[in-house]
């Protein structure tokens, strides 16, 4: 059975004004997700900024944001890293924290071969017994995840269970499908190719843009799945310059932009991420005034 189908969101992580994690905000942002009707919730993401929160912080965020859904979503942890005893470290902590299931991307900076990414993941997964979606995102880590490798680990590997694929390339993506012959819970992980990684089999999408649209991001995947694919593209074009302005800057500088533009005030980033240029967030306003968010 699969972790979620429909979208889940890679909730920003909140922040005060001297930058300290805002636990209340983030108790916030959980209840609003899964009152307009998300599916999933990935903490401590990418989108989570959490190559710049302390271990204790991270641990933390997924402790608070557990306790808040009370299971009424499942909670994604993600709990990769670039060094496979810490990875390991931070699924055993997220699983004591209550994580429903974990998010793993693959190695960053020092990269892996195919055959480290095998070991890699194979260790993470002895080392806990929840399930595992893998995170392939070559643009952001420089180390892609092979068909053959992903079929090597779903034969040796119980617990791993799903693939994130945010590599756009959709070639590629059919070529994974076809090699595993369907037997992964495939979520996008962009929001502007949802669409089509729906069509090769896909089970939804683990989003950015749900951080502002939950419910329209759930309704796009499940219109498609219900068998009603013109619905489902009506929203993927409507919002589909706002997906694009939300990666017009490095995620997530412009969805925390177009969240406080909300009025959500979620607070600033950690550098090194700063604050968006001026053209682009002029661009964001324009975008999201077109489709009536701001």
């Amino acid at each position: 059975m699969a972790i979620f189908t429909g979208a889940a969101t890679a909730l920003i992580t909140p922040f005060t004004e001297d930058l300290k994690v805002n636990y209340n905000k983030l108790e916030e942002l959980v209840d609003y997700q899964i009152d307009n009707g998300i599916d999933a919730l990935v903490i401590c993401g990418t989108t989570g900024e959490a190559s710049t929160l302390s271990e204790d912080e991270h641990l933390e965020c997924i402790r608070v944001a557990t306790k808040r859904a009370n299971k009424r979503v499942p909670i994604i942890a993600g709990t990769g890293s670039n060094c496979t005893e810490t990875a390991k470290y931070l699924s055993r902590e997220a699983c004591k924290a209550g994580a429903d299931a974990l998010l793993v991307v693959t190695p960053y900076y020092n990269k892996a071969t195919q055959r480290g990414l095998f070991e890699h993941y194979s260790e993470i997964a002895s080392a806990v017994d929840a399930p595992i979606v893998l995170y392939n995102v070559p643009g952001r880590t420089g180390c892609n995840i092979t068909g053959d490798t992903i079929l090597k680990i779903l034969q040796n590997v119980d617990n791993v269970v799903g693939i994130k694929e945010a590599s756009g390339n959709i070639t590629q993506v059919a070529e994974i499908m076809k090699r595993v012959d369907c037997n992964i819970d495939l979520y996008s992980g962009n929001d502007d190719q949802v669409l089509p990684v729906l069509s090769l089999g896909g089970k939804g999408v683990i989003s950015v843009m749900s951080n502002l649209l939950p419910k329209e991001m759930h309704d796009l995947v499940y219109r498609f799945l219900e068998g009603d694919p013109r619905g489902s593209l009506d929203i993927q074009l409507k919002y589909f310059d706002v997906m694009k302005s939300l990666f017009c800057e490095v995620n997530p500088i412009p969805v925390k932009a177009a969240m406080n533009l909300m009025g959500f005030d979620v607070g600033s980033l950690r550098r090194p991420l700063t604050y968006m240029e001026p053209e682009n967030i002029e661009k964001l306003k324009r975008d999201m005034k077109t489709v009536g968010l701001i």
